[in-house]
């Protein structure tokens, strides 16, 4: 494979770094102290399943989210923040794409009617795809280093 400037292994790499920066700035802009203390992500995502079109959405948000709102929102957050640190440096790179883009599907499907998610979302998880298949995680990574995978 031709490339300018860099390799094609190093412009996967840089795709897998971006994301992480993605995701990275996806838990910087949010309202910890609300998200934890007022419930407010949880109760915004609820809202927005209750008026779901599809019935699976919203009896699956009822069963696995309503239940446990504190704790989702410390999963949510949380997942983010180790996604971004995982992609950025490259450690269980594998395992962070994969759940990335899991994450990434979950959001899709929830946010079905709105047209701006969709589209961050849908270049989140092909970029998760791209990286995952190019295996990425072979350059500039802790994995590399570490001799993983």
């Amino acid at each position: 494979m031709d490339a300018i400037w860099l390799t094609g292994a190093e412009w996967v790499a840089v795709l897998r770094v971006g994301l992480g920066l993605w995701w990275l700035e996806s838990w910087r802009h949010k309202d910890r102290k609300g998200w934890f203390e007022r419930g407010t992500g949880i109760a915004w995502a609820a809202d927005v399943a209750a008026k779901h079109r599809w019935h699976a959405v919203r009896s699956g948000f009822d069963a696995v989210v309503a239940p446990r709102p504190r704790t989702m929102a410390y999963v949510v957050v949380y997942a983010e923040l180790a996604l971004g640190l995982g992609l950025v440096a490259g450690f269980l790179t594998p395992v962070a794409l994969a759940g990335g883009l899991l994450l990434n599907l979950l959001y899709f499907v929830l946010m079905i009617h709105d047209w701006a998610e969709q589209g961050q979302n849908a270049m989140m998880a092909l970029i998760s795809l791209v990286a995952l298949f190019g295996m990425s995680w072979q350059t500039w990574s802790l994995d590399s280093a570490l001799g993983l995978f």
